[in-house]
């Protein structure tokens, strides 16, 4: 038994997607949730920048007692991930294997979709992990660099999103790509948008759902459960917290109480 909280963060609100539906899977856990809006997007920020901000987070989410840490972002976890598992002793758990593991379950003809980040893309962690479980797959990386900023405006189904989705989105449009990750925690928020656009037979893979079942199996594995009736969640946020907390109740269908403002060094 272990009532420690779960630390989760991300560049913004776009790892409330991670959070939301791992409060629905683990009921009994507590939560600590840190959202970098000083520093939003980090998709077009340089590899040290990326590195040096999660950092930070993870020092301060330990500080806290987090009993494992869910790199809520995409673009961290395939440029961070590795350098914060080798720096830090405590579990640190990224989202990109498990959408890798669940678009290859997914898809019928091997023709996968990547959505991202322009610093996912370079990076081409989902790439090399696609690769790395199936050689034969055929990969498609699109950078979609507004995405971020629509949601973190909640710009998500108006006239200007629905312009730049369908920018972004041409080259799928009647492909024989099947499976489409939506390599961003940002990019659930357009969910329906991008599926009206691909069509029904197109599977969006959101990774924030997928990394669920990776971290309840690890919590269980290692006796980490935590045994309260009913877990608590508390934000924290690196800028003013009120227009956060406005597309974060929203999103959560909640109300928050106390999101608090953080400095990160």
């Amino acid at each position: 038994m272990d009532n420690r909280p779960i630390g989760v963060f991300d560049s913004g609100l776009g790892g409330l997607t991670v959070l939301k539906a791992l409060k629905i899977a683990l009921p009994n856990e507590n939560f600590i949730y840190v959202g970098d809006t000083a520093r939003v997007p980090y998709g077009n920020k340089s590899r040290k920048k990326i590195k040096q901000y999660s950092d930070q987070i993870s020092k301060w989410l330990i500080a806290q007692d987090c009993k494992m840490v869910v790199v809520a972002c995409n673009t961290a976890s395939a440029i961070a991930l590795e350098s914060l598992r080798m720096k830090f002793s405590i579990p640190i758990i990224g989202v990109i294997n498990s959408g890798v593991r669940r678009a290859i379950h997914l898809s019928q003809n091997s023709h996968i979709a990547v959505l991202a980040t322009a610093a996912t893309i370079k990076s081409d962690e989902y790439g090399k992990q696609l690769k790395a479980l199936n050689s034969q797959i055929i990969i498609k990386n699109i950078a979609c660099p507004l995405f971020v900023p629509l949601v973190e405006e909640g710009l998500t189904n108006d006239h200007l999103s629905l312009s730049v989705i369908k920018m972004y989105l041409k080259s799928l449009k009647n492909s024989k790509f099947d499976t489409v990750i939506l390599g961003c925690t940002h990019y659930p928020l357009l969910k329906d948008p991008i599926q009206n656009i691909l069509g029904d037979k197109v599977k969006l893979v959101d990774s924030g759902n997928a990394i669920v079942k990776e971290v309840e199996e690890f919590l269980m594995e290692n006796n980490l459960m935590s045994k309260i009736s009913q877990g608590i969640f508390h934000c924290f946020v690196t800028d003013e917290p009120e227009s956060f907390d406005k597309i974060a109740e929203r999103f959560l269908q909640t109300k928050l109480v106390g999101t608090s403002h953080i400095e990160l060094f």
